[in-house]
């Protein structure tokens, strides 16, 4: 996880680059000592800059002031409360309890969502669960399970966020529909070529519990699909 790693290599550099100073007036790094304050003060925002872009502050790291300790008895040789075996395993739950907790939400999130869509006069819903919304209705042929076909399409969150657009991209997309996520699989074979549909993929037909890029866990997606042709 990004959590986690940031934070081992946030302490690796400060360590690394620190670590041999200890209490000793002299500037390794520099040679002068105001500019190797400065140095290591600029260290200290880029890391702190990092854990708050990356949305630790306040979640795995609640308490500032023991994580400044931990950095500082590392750094100056001091005895630690953990040896590096403990302290890589409170982190491991850390996070692991951090996540669950935001997968509880994400979850109950699209439960929510996706009740509320099903009311919405237009929206069809397959036994599986995928929800669909006819824009346009072709009259061409309908793929099978194992066509490649030729796509234009726009994916975004449930909040609006655009992830990915092959209208931005300027350029349709060919794929078989057996290599692509279970909701697109069905999806696909519910449109004739000409159709223009609006899918709502839920979590289980998309990429489940797992973040995928700008995709989170358990994110219900909503898809503008062109169906323009069967190429095979």
């Amino acid at each position: 996880m990004k959590y986690k790693y940031l934070i081992i290599i946030a302490i690796i550099i400060a360590a690394a680059v620190f670590g041999s100073c200890g209490n000793s007036n002299s500037s390794p790094l520099t040679g002068n000592e105001t500019l190797d304050k400065d140095a290591s003060y600029a260290f200290g925002m880029t890391i702190g800059a990092e854990i708050l872009e990356n949305m630790l502050a306040g979640e795995i790291i609640p308490d500032v002031e023991e994580f400044l300790k931990g950095m500082n008895d590392i750094m100056l040789g001091k005895e630690t409360k953990f040896d590096a075996e403990e302290a890589f395993g409170i982190i491991d739950f850390a996070i692991s309890s951090l996540m669950q907790g935001q997968n509880e939400v994400a979850a109950q999130t699209e439960r929510t969502f996706l009740a509320q869509n099903a009311l919405n006069p237009g929206i069809n819903i397959t036994l599986s669960g995928l929800q669909y919304e006819v824009i346009v209705e072709g009259n061409g042929p309908k793929p099978s399970r194992t066509s490649i076909v030729q796509v234009h399409y726009e994916g975004r969150l449930i909040d609006g966020t655009l992830f990915d657009s092959s209208y931005s991209r300027q350029e349709p997309v060919e794929f078989a529909l057996d290599e692509v996520i279970s909701g697109w699989t069905e999806g696909l074979q519910l449109m004739n070529v000409g159709s223009v549909y609006r899918l709502f993929v839920p979590s289980d037909l998309g990429y489940g519990p797992y973040a995928w890029g700008p995709i989170p866990a358990y994110a219900t997606l909503i898809f503008i699909v062109e169906l323009l042709d069967i190429i095979q």
